[in-house]
């Protein structure tokens, strides 16, 4: 450690680990439902479809609601229509429904206080990210933010985590993932650094245990530097 400092940089998964966004996602799906006359999914559902990307959540969305292949349904004409129209009700729904998990801003001030540069890396494309990170006042906190249309490839590509290291000079021994599925788990493997795993995520429907993540913490008071010294 570097006095209290626990890690040099420290970054997070957006949705399920920052915070629970399923409400809001949930609600622009079924908008959508609404608006091309299909039934409307569960909440469960789309706790299921999130964590690579809204796009990818839209087809599984719609996959399910035509009874069409993923595959033909991502390479459809429908869903390059239906696409613009879950945009606009997404856009319109960032930050309406979500919420913070408890002890997320006082720790990332915490970690801050004590020099830790922190980062967001998330598959959610950015004109989505930046606005319910705005919408709780969470811009500020970070140094850097990377979201799924940033790079050419996503989580678990490693590029976004890979960018964040080069930019803050953080050595892998020296760079924590804090995540909340398996998608963040092999990221964190894929550019070779720990990753801690927050059990109150989405994580496609299966413990998050499941992945073998480096630690399972069971909320934020495990990343505040105090708790690193002990």
């Amino acid at each position: 450690m570097t006095g209290d400092r626990p890690w040099d940089l420290v970054i997070f998964d957006l949705d399920g680990t920052l915070l629970e966004t399923s409400p809001e996602i949930f609600d622009a799906v079924n908008d959508t439902m609404a608006s091309c006359g299909l039934a409307p999914v569960t909440q469960e559902q789309v706790n299921v479809w999130i964590g690579r990307g809204t796009r990818e959540l839209l087809a599984q969305a719609l996959a399910f609601s035509w009874q069409e292949d993923i595959a033909a349904v991502r390479g459809s004409e429908r869903f390059r229509m239906v696409e613009p129209v879950f945009a606009g009700h997404y856009a319109r729904r960032c930050g309406t429904r979500s919420r913070m998990y408890p002890g997320v801003r006082e720790v990332l001030q915490e970690l801050r206080g004590a020099g830790v540069r922190l980062a967001v890396v998330t598959n959610k494309e950015s004109r989505y990210t930046q606005a319910v990170l705005d919408a709780h006042a969470l811009t500020p906190l970070f140094d850097r933010v990377v979201s799924g249309d940033t790079f050419p490839l996503r989580k678990p590509d490693p590029s976004g985590v890979l960018s964040c290291m080069e930019a803050f000079s953080a050595a892998p021994e020296r760079t924590l993932f804090v995540g909340d599925s398996a998608i963040d788990v092999a990221t964190a493997r894929n550019a070779g650094i720990t990753v801690w795993a927050l059990p109150w995520g989405y994580n496609m429907g299966e413990p998050v245990e499941s992945c073998s993540p480096d630690r399972v913490i069971a909320d934020f008071s495990a990343l505040r530097p105090s708790a690193q010294a002990a």
